[in-house]
């Protein structure tokens, strides 16, 4: 099989939404790497990264604009990406947008199969297309940490007589997503609640907290009958959800 087919085979196992026609393009050890994914990457894992960015994009397709080919060197592929994010990003809900993304790929690939494919694009255009916020800060200086934060405003005017917190610290990043989800989806029911006056999460260093501010300490008791905040109570209080962390409620008469 000739070099040049070999990378169409390639590009038409994306476009396909085919890991197996992606693999069978590679030699054994075959490397894929992009400025996402932390380093080369190989077997399984191509296929995992694959299969989140058809999770993300389920419409997505790689144009080859331009490609070149010398006798012993790489492959050159110019490409243009297009898809709408009808799925989960970064373990974020969907926007319905639709990306446009420009990049490049250099392919080592002999007669047998394809060596490596390494990727270049500006990794911060996908999000910026999406309309989210690329936030570039230090995570610590000296004693500092720094973080992220989103807040849900209540239309009550009122001062508040209870705030709920929550501090958890994930063990990892992924765990750090699925956290970050369920209180995405916990926040999402708060606007229609009882004594419901406003919300707050934040990421500061490895630790995630949200705070919930009531009219009346009775009302946060309705977040017990919530259906995701009870799911996520049961992991967090067993071991399947963080590396520790605490919950409580504080009534206006202690602060």
């Amino acid at each position: 099989m000739t070099r040049e087919k070999l990378v169409h085979d390639y590009f038409n196992g994306w476009n396909a939404h085919d890991p197996a026609a992606i693999i069978a393009t590679f030699v054994q050890g075959g490397t894929y790497a992009d400025p996402t994914t932390g380093g080369p990457l190989a077997g399984d894992a191509i296929v995992k990264n694959a299969a989140q960015l058809w999770e993300a994009f389920p419409d997505v397709k790689f144009e080859i604009r331009s490609h070149t080919a010398s006798a012993d060197g790489p492959i050159a592929a110019e490409w243009i990406m297009t898809g709408t994010n009808t799925g989960s990003f970064a373990g974020l809900p969907p926007t319905g947008r639709k990306v446009v993304l420009n990049g490049a790929d250099f392919i080592a690939v002999t007669d047998q199969g394809i060596r490596s494919v390494q990727g270049y694009f500006d990794s911060g255009e996908v999000p910026r297309q999406l309309g989210l916020q690329i936030v570039v800060q230090p995570k610590e200086v000296g004693p500092f940490e720094f973080g992220t934060s989103v807040r849900i405003a209540g239309s009550s005017g009122e001062k508040p007589g209870a705030f709920s917190v929550t501090s958890i610290i994930p063990r990892d990043e992924k765990e750090a997503q699925r956290i970050g989800e369920y209180s995405r989806r916990i926040a999402a029911d708060l606007n229609k609640m009882k004594g419901f006056q406003g919300w707050i999460g934040f990421t500061v260093g490895d630790r995630m907290v949200t705070v919930t501010a009531w009219r009346d300490p009775e009302d946060s008791r309705q977040l017990i009958q919530q259906p995701m905040h009870a799911e996520a109570s049961q992991m967090f209080f067993g071991s399947d959800l963080s590396a520790g962390g605490w919950t409580g409620i504080f009534c206006r008469a202690s602060y």
